[in-house]
């Protein structure tokens, strides 16, 4: 009797400790409970996201700031004013929005880091040079140019302080998806340093648009890994929703905080 009492003991044990452990757990569809933010998120047409945008715009502060200095406000990347020879092909800079050279024009300096390897690319054509099924799948939120990871599914963002190479933190951003058609396959999450703040999901919207926004008025947000669907663009390479077995997602408007220097 002993000897069972034990191993029932030691099994209860168990069933704590991994209960304890998935209280914290945020690689499902529960954020961190214990951390204070504010989430909002849209799915459908240009009209239906702008609405919601323009609350996340509130929430990350008045104004959109243009020039390095600023300590309030926002910043926003639509991809539309990338020069023609950084278009539509698949060496887009990952520096592009966070240089600290001071003899580039002040649109360079958004504090912007993308990563966390090369091949990405900003597109004007729907991606459809790539696959011209692309064309009918993928539309712009704010036209005419989308962004994409060609190299992998998950493309990192870290911060600078506009037009310095100083590392920075922000405490909102936000991403517009286009075209999520899966449930889970497209997702934001938020670190201050090595501590996740939690996995934010797109709502699926085929053919139109997802946003995922959030606010942590007490965190540090110093690095964002955004996950756009389960496949790769490429030549062949079809959505779930156009006869393939991808769900196949890119990119439009980041939005975020003005990033502040680390302390």
């Amino acid at each position: 009797m002993t000897k069972t009492f034990h191993s029932i003991v030691a099994i209860a044990g168990t069933i704590i400790i991994l209960a304890s452990c998935s209280k914290d757990d945020n690689n499902g569809n529960n954020p961190v409970v214990n951390i204070n933010k504010t989430v909002i998120s849209a799915a459908g047409d240009n009209a239906t996201v702008l609405a919601k945008l323009n609350e996340f715009r509130a929430l990350a502060g008045d104004p959109l700031n243009s020039a390095p200095g600023a300590t309030t406000g926002r910043r926003e990347v639509n991809w539309d004013g990338v020069p023609a020879n950084l278009t539509n092909t698949n060496n887009f800079p990952i520096d592009f929005f966070g240089s600290s050279d001071p003899t580039l024009a002040n649109g360079r300096k958004r504090g912007l880091i993308t990563g966390p390897g090369a091949s990405f690319r900003v597109d004007s054509s729907d991606f459809s040079e790539i696959d011209p099924s692309y064309e009918s799948q993928f539309e712009a939120f704010s036209p005419k140019k989308l962004f994409a990871y060609m190299g992998n599914v998950v493309t990192t963002v870290t911060f600078k302080v506009p037009g310095s190479a100083t590392d920075a933190f922000v405490k909102s951003f936000a991403v517009i998806f286009s075209d999520v058609d899966v449930v889970n396959s497209t997702s934001v999450e938020y670190f201050n340093g090595n501590k996740s703040l939690g996995v934010f999901y797109a709502t699926p919207a085929s053919q139109a648009f997802s946003l995922v926004g959030v606010a942590f008025p007490d965190e540090k947000i110093t690095e964002v890994k955004i996950t756009s669907g389960n496949g790769l663009l490429a030549t062949g390479v079809k959505d779930i929703s156009n006869g393939g077995t991808k769900d196949l997602v890119v990119m439009d408007d980041f939005l975020y905080s003005e990033p502040q220097a680390l302390q």
